[in-house]
């Protein structure tokens, strides 16, 4: 496999978290590594947190394991009932279906960047510390009674 230029995939925030959910992952910048690669088995995100961001909301799959490799600097690893500090050559596993929520919030000073593995399918996804849900089926946004957003 040839070494990839970073350079050549395209660096975005963009993110589907409705607001006010969406502003806790402003100072999340990344980049789809796996399709630009060619897997399709799984997918491969290289992410920088900035100073007070978060990876995302803290959240569970029902059906996709996640992989975290820390690369650089330092985040605080929030899952149910624990904060564990995450450095560099540190990884955490989260197999799917299992309710622990997780997230990664960059509480330093300088920017955090990461790789998150996981498998690019249609899985529910579950936020228990706010009203929302992802539909695995239509992978839209949904309060936790279902109501779309």
């Amino acid at each position: 496999m040839p070494k990839l230029d970073l350079d050549a995939f395209p660096l975005t925030n963009r993110t589907g978290y409705p607001a006010p959910y969406s502003a806790d992952v402003a100072g999340r910048r990344y980049r789809r590594l796996g399709p630009g690669a060619g897997l399709e088995d799984f997918g491969v995100t290289h992410v920088t947190l900035e100073p007070g961001a978060w990876s995302s909301q803290r959240h569970w799959h029902e059906g996709e394991d996640e992989f975290v490799v820390m690369l650089s600097g330092e985040a605080v690893l929030v899952e149910e009932g624990s904060r564990v500090v995450m450095r560099a050559g540190d990884c955490a596993a989260f197999p799917k279906g299992k309710a622990n929520a997780h997230h990664l919030v960059n509480e330093g000073e300088r920017p955090c960047v990461f790789i998150a593995i996981g498998r690019p399918a249609a899985s529910a996804c579950h936020y228990p510390d706010i009203d929302l849900y992802l539909d695995g089926a239509t992978q839209r946004y949904a309060h936790r009674d279902g109501t779309p957003y």
